[in-house]
């Protein structure tokens, strides 16, 4: 079964909106961990607009399971993941007009940032990851850069209409997770993945850990965090799930 890491950042979202201090993010941490969360997951955004500096020192001293922490490859935000020393760094694209992240990251065209990013990290003895598409040639980008795990960007999956786009789709994750395979690299996905979605790609062989946040918060509004950490986990289980 993979690693399931609870992406808690809109948490955070939802407490920035009034610039207080609840929900308390570190309380949704452990209550996400109590319930069967084998890591958790932030991504601390340059315009800081969920996640802040001060929540990742309080995770990193408090929360028992892993911390990956998701950052852009920016110097700055390197320098406080060095700091901050959580048990995985997963590069990611970051654009401030975005929404939420828009597609994996550009490994072949930004290859110098990146292998910099990359080469600070591992010098200071920490694992990378790089949020990539799920396609053969950014594979082997990655693995060339030396890191420790590729997570594919599962969104077009995720966004797929009609069954033949998600069998393709799917189909491209497989595809990719077994040249991370065969090259010698953790296989990790997520984006976009809920209750109805995560079964198949829970599936693809080695699959090792799956990063979900907003299907998970959203179902916490109404089941409660602890129900909805625990039917995730159910669902990559692959049982039918309902909320």
């Amino acid at each position: 079964m993979p690693r399931l890491g609870v992406n808690i950042d809109h948490v955070a979202t939802l407490r920035q909106a009034r610039g207080g201090h609840e929900p308390d993010l570190l309380q949704a941490a452990l209550v996400a961990e109590a319930s069967g969360a084998d890591g958790i997951t932030v991504h601390l955004r340059e315009d800081r607009r969920h996640i802040q500096d001060g929540d990742l020192w309080v995770l990193r001293k408090s929360i028992k399971t892993r911390m990956n922490l998701e950052l852009a490859i920016e110097p700055a935000m390197v320098a406080i993941a060095i700091e901050v020393r959580p048990d995985e760094i997963t590069f990611v694209p970051e654009n401030r007009a975005e929404l939420t992240t828009e597609g994996g990251l550009d490994v072949i065209g930004q290859r110098a940032r990146v292998a910099e990013a990359v080469r600070r990290c591992q010098a200071a003895g920490l694992d990378v990851s790089l949020f990539i598409d799920p396609s053969l040639d950014p594979v082997r980008a990655s693995a060339d850069l030396g890191v420790t795990a590729v997570e594919l960007h599962t969104g077009r999956y995720a966004d797929a209409t009609n069954p033949e786009a998600v069998q393709r789709e799917l189909a491209a994750l497989v595809d990719a997770g077994a040249l991370v395979r065969r090259l010698g690299l953790t296989l990790h996905s997520g984006h976009g993945l809920n209750y109805a979605n995560v079964g198949p790609v829970a599936t693809i062989a080695e699959m090792t850990e799956l990063n979900i946040g907003h299907s998970i918060i959203s179902a916490a509004v109404f089941v409660g965090l602890e129900t909805a950490v625990r039917k995730m986990k159910a669902a990559i289980l692959g049982e039918a799930v309902t909320i």
